[in-house]
């Protein structure tokens, strides 16, 4: 059975373990029917020109585990940011583990998806912000028909949260193959501020195929700091689809840093709904052998005064394929506009390949809108002047590309996340890069 077909006969008895009650039970059962009728992305698709999923959808994959795996804390430390005190939201195989978590419902809601979906208190959030926002395209279908875990962060009006959120997906191997539709939903009111973290992180060579949407409502004069962490191993796959709602005068920044996977999709969609709004989607990528990762934006405007920065650096060596697929539209009524969109790669073989499309889509004209993009190689004459003050060739490259990325790192809040990421960086360019930041 092809998997198209054993996730729609799935979703009978998915339904089965759910409560049919749900507020959600119909926006359920209308999702399904949009997958079924598209099917996975394909080629065809000019979203999905330069990615093919056909590698990662052969296998059979266990679409509801089995097995329950409990993980020590000591054996999965190491991709926590455990150098910082923060609240921590963890999955095993798609399931809450309540001794890896710390959430909290002390002045802010910390906790989980199926808690929301399911206790009265919270129905009143699902019904105003759930599914609002995240497309109807097959994958974020996917995920909505299949929605039962996940974080549900609710930040309310004037709140401060004092330290970050870590959001923690990981995929044991207790499957031989496994599927997981995590569902996220974020809401900052007025005045409010959040950082929150975000990996998936897979413990054993067996294949893993995640399929995640997160929903994010930034009220007026809101702040939302979220950072993406990447670094997989070569068997998983992961299509993470964004979704940003913003209100007027609110800020939401979007780090994602891509060094792991065997296939990655970032959909990441901004959605300006306001006047002096700021919009940030960073990101670095560093890949090689046969990785692939696809970044996919849109940063819409729609009222005027607002302003948006994308900034996407890229490094692929071997046979590494990346994707940039970067689009900024600006209506009519969006005077005063002001979007930066950059794409820069550097490609370390001649059998890498970076297919980059940024996009301007303007209606007004009244803005200030750039774009652009540059596919390279290392500057020889930056390697011979740092050659010839005695620095080893491996080494003048690492300096080289880390000063290449190093503009991304700079807009990063959380100093813990800098460094964990600079020394990711060096670990992946294989050098000593001799100074912590």
């Amino acid at each position: 059975m092809e998997l198209k077909e054993k996730l729609v006969s799935s979703f009978m008895a998915f339904e089965d373990t759910v409560d049919v009650n749900s507020p959600i039970h119909d926006i359920r059962t209308e999702a399904i029917k949009t997958f079924e009728a598209d099917g996975f992305p394909t080629k065809k698709q000019e979203a999905w020109k330069y990615t093919s999923l056909n590698s990662i959808l052969k296998h059979d994959y266990s679409v509801f585990p089995k097995h329950e795996d409990a993980l020590e804390f000591k054996d999965v430390k190491k991709y926590f940011i455990h150098d910082i005190d923060s609240y921590k939201i963890v999955f095993i195989d798609g399931k809450y583990s309540s001794h890896l978590s710390q959430t909290t419902h002390d002045g802010i809601d910390v906790c989980l998806m199926s808690a929301a979906l399911t206790k009265p208190k919270y129905r009143l959030v699902i019904e105003n912000y759930f599914n609002k926002i995240a497309s109807k395209d097959s994958m974020s279908a996917l995920n909505t028909a299949f929605s039962a875990e996940g974080a549900y962060i609710h930040i309310p009006k004037n709140k401060l949260v004092e330290k970050p959120i870590q959001i923690l997906h990981f995929s044991t191997g207790n499957e031989a193959a496994l599927m997981l539709q995590p569902r996220n939903l974020v809401v900052v009111d007025e005045n409010a501020h959040v950082q929150i973290i975000e990996r998936h992180q897979s413990l054993t060579e067996n294949p893993v195929l995640t399929n995640s949407v997160t929903e994010i409502f930034t009220n007026k004069r809101a702040i939302v700091d979220y950072y993406k962490i990447q670094n997989d191993r070569e068997t998983a796959s992961l299509i993470d689809n964004t979704f940003i709602d913003q209100k007027r005068e609110s800020l939401a920044k979007v780090h994602t840093f891509s060094f792991g996977g065997k296939i990655t999709r970032n959909n990441l969609n901004f959605y300006q709904n306001g006047e002096r709004i700021d919009s940030t989607m960073k990101g670095i990528t560093i890949i090689g052998n046969k990785q692939h990762v696809d970044h996919n934006t849109l940063v819409h405007h729609i009222e005027p005064n607002c302003e948006s920065h994308q900034d996407y650096k890229g490094i692929f060596g071997d046979s590494a394929t990346g994707v940039f697929n970067g689009k900024v539209l600006v209506e009519k009524e969006a005077q005063k506009t002001d979007a930066f969109q950059a794409n820069n790669n550097i490609l370390l073989s001649d059998k890498a390949t970076i297919n980059t499309k940024p996009q301007l889509e303007i209606f007004a004209d009244d803005v200030k809108c750039s774009h652009g993009c540059t596919i390279g190689q290392l500057d020889e004459s930056a390697m011979f002047y740092l050659r010839s003050r005695g620095i080893p060739e491996k080494e003048a490259r690492g300096l080289l590309m880390f000063a290449f990325s190093n503009n991304v790192l700079d807009s990063v809040k959380i100093p813990e996340i800098k460094n964990r990421i600079t020394k990711i960086i060096a670990n992946k360019l294989g050098v000593n890069i001799g100074f912590d930041l």
